[in-house]
């Protein structure tokens, strides 16, 4: 029999991502899933939305109208949307777009098997079609947030913060590296949560040293640590276990206490910069990065001054910044007034990522000369692209590397840095 094709698009971020995954795991042979296209004759397709903050939001709506103009038009059957907006806002949408056949939420993996005729196999619990690279794959050990911070919508969007179970996680990532996956990046909300819900304790330092005695898997990688109340276990397990990478993903938002208060995040200045000073002591060669939020309510020019010393002085390797976007329901848009101006939001982003690209090239001129263990991503024309253990996929840079001799994705090589610029590196195979 002909196999049916489904066309699955996905928005947001990688937690997104491994539920698009999940989806096209579960409809077995029958299908044939391609990612993310607008140019393909697959005549159903599910768009897994971003509802997080206003531009991602706009993405969504805006891809939702180009898929609806062609349901319209009879160039495709079936149009589904699925998660975080539609999550949020399902009865607008469906009053607004009514050339979508049904909108789901972020939960709802049976009920959108069961619409495109197929169901949930529990004996395929954990079993995915990966979008990335057969090299890497994300392990998403826990939905949710408990935390409640000032500007975040996602416990009002995905609920609490629920634990997957240790040995379904130790059960998914065996499977991964069976199929050839070498990096393994943890996610989650809040990945050092993780466990609490489940187990009473935390468990993500136990995990992690757990993901490390697979065979198969060279790279574990943590992203999105929450730094209130850190766990040690972590930073040891980090330290002690030679395939974690040296790189830590741990979102600060801000370093003013009348800020941190405001915004909920449950530690003060003193302790972030202890923090940082513990994990870079433990953990040397760490690399850092870290998201921050300007032009939050009530943010004065005092304390974005404060924010911008204290990126100077700490020299995160890695740094992203958003400005603020009030969103409805959460703390600081009940409680707080949007008041600082969007252009002055723009103009502190845009001031910090100006200190950030100076801190960057300093730190990248004193790879200049060393060694590095690669992962090699792609070909793109001349270079191989790849990634030290201090980078992340898609979020951070990368060693171009001259394609002299023959390497294929997933392939680690041993390279020296010859040349660096702001956010990318040069290298030679040794």
């Amino acid at each position: 029999m002909k196999k049916k094709k489904i066309n699955i698009v996905t928005l947001g971020c990688a937690k997104n991502i491994v539920d698009s995954e999940h989806l096209a795991g579960q409809l077995g042979d029958g299908w044939e899933v391609v990612y993310d296209s607008d140019s393909t004759d697959a005549k159903v397709v599910v768009i897994n939305t971003c509802g997080f903050i206003g531009d991602a939001k706009e993405e969504s709506i805006n891809t939702i109208l180009r898929f609806a103009a062609a349901r319209e038009a009879g160039d495709i059957d079936h149009l589904f949307v699925m998660g975080c907006l539609s999550e949020r806002y399902r009865d607008e949408l469906r009053a607004e777009i009514p050339e979508v056949d049904e909108f789901f939420g972020v939960n709802n993996l049976a009920d959108i098997l069961r619409t495109v005729g197929e169901r949930y196999r529990d004996e395929l619990r954990g079993e995915r079609r990966l979008t990335t690279p057969a090299h890497y794959a994300y392990l998403k050990i826990s939905e949710g947030c408990n935390w409640g911070c000032g500007y975040c919508a996602i416990p009002l969007i995905r609920g609490k913060h629920v634990s997957v179970p240790f040995e379904e996680l130790i059960d998914e990532a065996t499977a991964l590296a069976r199929k050839g996956v070498r990096e393994l990046i943890v996610i989650a909300q809040d990945t050092t949560y993780y466990g609490l819900d489940l187990y009473g304790k935390r468990r993500l330092g136990e995990l992690l040293r757990a993901l490390c005695r697979i065979d198969g898997i060279e790279w574990v990688r943590l992203h999105y640590a929450y730094p209130a109340h850190f766990p040690q276990d972590v930073i040891e397990a980090m330290r002690d276990e030679p395939k974690i990478c040296k790189y830590l993903d741990i979102p600060l938002q801000h370093i003013s206490d009348r800020m941190l208060r405001s915004m909920r995040r449950g530690l003060d200045k003193a302790e972030t910069i202890r923090l940082v000073e513990d994990l870079r002591c433990e953990i040397p060669d760490i690399a850092l990065r870290t998201t921050l939020l300007v032009g939050y309510p009530g943010e004065t020019e005092a304390d974005f001054q404060e924010l911008m010393e204290f990126v100077a002085a700490t020299k995160f390797d890695r740094l992203g910044v958003f400005p603020y976007s009030e969103e409805e329901g959460t703390y600081s848009a009940r409680e707080l007034t949007d008041d600082v101006p969007q252009e002055v939001k723009e103009a502190r982003a845009d001031a910090i990522m100006e200190l950030q690209r100076d801190i960057a090239r300093g730190g990248n001129e004193r790879l200049v000369g060393t060694t590095q263990r690669v992962i090699i991503d792609r070909r793109d024309d001349d270079f191989w692209v790849g990634r030290t253990q201090y980078d992340s996929p898609e979020v951070d840079q990368e060693v171009l590397i001259p394609a002299v001799e023959t390497l294929r994705p997933g392939e680690f090589a041993t390279v020296r840095i010859v040349s660096a610029d702001d956010y990318d590196l040069q290298g030679e195979l040794v």
